[in-house]
């Protein structure tokens, strides 16, 4: 993972598009919260480093990252954003947490292949309140010096005529260069329609930041690389209209070591709010981590100590699972709280080592009248949500991974309503060593 620091030249030499620039040599900083996200691996790109790391040690600085409510729950893709916020406030400065509920309505077309459908507004409110539970497990919200403030930017998105809108702004934005961002770029060369409505996008995150630094003296803006262009737009802007520092940090995009992207599994998006996630789910998320990420992983979700983590992602050959259970209670306790995390440890446990069925496990119930009265294994495994086919399910069990209530199944055998386990009134399907799923006809 490399680390780049770009300074006001460099920004000036990258030119109109948001490609990045070669890496530079890593910067010693100075600053508690530069240094501790810099350790952790936090820092993708910075820009005007010095100054900012400058900032951060004479006094508290502000700084935020935008949320959009594209549905009622944030996934674990934005975990290391929501981390980047409590890092912040543990190194005693101020965040704000942005919620777009103007931005939502517009879509953003960073890295998106296709327009976002767009949501009501009820929908977008609906989703914002649900999300919004979510931070309070991270961040400490209040009216003190560094306590977070959680705003939404439709408070103003909203409030602008259209005609001043474009005034005021639209001035400070070429069409030459905004055509050069990769995200607007990578659309147009896949013959990808891109609405009107989503090339005012950048402009509207640009205000953004700008709105905050007029109305709560902020002056970073942190993401995921992928907005990198849209945060260089803000910090431009705020110097030139205002003539006050601004500064742009953003983090690398994840994935996993073997390159899938983080959050994503068989079983779909990794949510961050219980009703959409059990706990148990999410536990397991984190245990089943590949041996190539846990020392990262830990740097990045937990609090534990660097020397710590050192430790633990030392560990040799199978004592790896130590650290992943670490990671997984860790994790798991910071969102759910440590009641939570334990009774999920205990579950697998017992479900792992000692086969015993509980009904914490993860349950997927299926109306009866869609659910056959004999259904096969494939079936069953696709149900699950631990195959996206029933050729992969089928391929699962030529391996030989896969159990119907503790039994090795294959691929075409039937189960009727007469073998589920009586205490549950379910299926219990597990494929290989860590994943086991109910399924319950109810």
């Amino acid at each position: 993972m490399s680390l780049e620091i770009l300074s006001a030249d460099v920004l000036e030499r990258a030119g109109p598009t948001d490609e990045i620039p070669p890496p530079m040599t890593e910067t010693a900083f100075t600053s508690d919260f530069l240094k501790v996200l810099q350790e952790r691996g936090y820092i993708h790109q910075v820009t005007h480093p010095a100054e900012l790391d400058e900032a951060a040690t004479k006094g508290v600085i502000t700084a935020y990252i935008g949320f959009d409510a594209t549905a009622p729950s944030l996934h674990v893709g934005s975990l290391i954003q929501i981390m980047m916020l409590r890092r912040l406030q543990q190194t005693g400065h101020k965040p704000i947490v942005l919620m777009g509920g103007g931005t939502t309505k517009i879509g953003d077309p960073t890295d998106k292949d296709q327009s976002r459908p767009l949501l009501t507004e009820a929908q977008i409110q609906a989703n914002i309140a649900s999300i919004k539970t979510v931070f309070a497990k991270f961040l400490t919200f209040g009216d003190g010096p560094t306590d977070a403030i959680m705003v939404d930017n439709d408070a103003w998105l909203s409030k602008y005529g259209y005609v001043d809108f474009l005034r005021e702004f639209g001035v400070h934005f070429t069409v030459n260069r905004m055509l050069a961002f990769d995200s607007v770029k990578a659309r147009l060369e896949r013959e990808q329609p891109m609405t009107f409505l989503e090339f005012n996008y950048m402009l509207m995150q640009s205000v953004d930041f700008l709105e905050l630094e007029r109305r709560n003296g902020c002056l970073l803006q942190m993401g995921g690389s992928d907005q990198w262009g849209n945060i260089v737009n803000g910090v431009e802007l705020i110097r030139r209209v205002d003539q006050k520092p601004a500064f742009g940090l953003t983090t690398p995009l994840l994935s996993t070591a073997s390159g899938q992207k983080m959050g994503k599994t068989v079983g779909g998006a990794v949510w961050l709010n219980a009703d959409m996630r059990s706990p148990y789910d999410y536990w397991q998320f984190w245990r089943n981590t590949e041996d190539a990420d846990v020392g990262r992983f830990l740097k990045l979700f937990t609090d534990l100590p660097l020397d710590e983590i050192a430790r633990l992602e030392a560990l040799p050959g199978a004592e790896i699972n130590e650290a992943k259970v670490i990671l997984a209670r860790e994790a798991t306790t910071m969102l759910h709280g440590i009641d939570d995390a334990l009774a999920s440890e205990l579950t697998a446990r017992l479900a792992f080592k000692d086969g015993v069925t509980d009904a914490s496990l993860p349950t997927v119930e299926v109306a009866r009248d869609q659910f056959p009265v004999h259904r096969t294994t494939a079936g069953l495994v696709v149900e699950a949500g631990l195959a996206k086919s029933l050729g992969e399910a089928r391929r699962l069990i030529a391996g030989g991974g896969v159990s119907i209530n503790d039994r090795r199944a294959l691929a075409d055998e039937k189960h009727g309503y007469d073998q589920l386990l009586p205490e549950l009134n379910a299926f219990k399907v597990q494929v290989g060593k860590k994943k086991i799923v109910l399924v319950k006809p109810v």
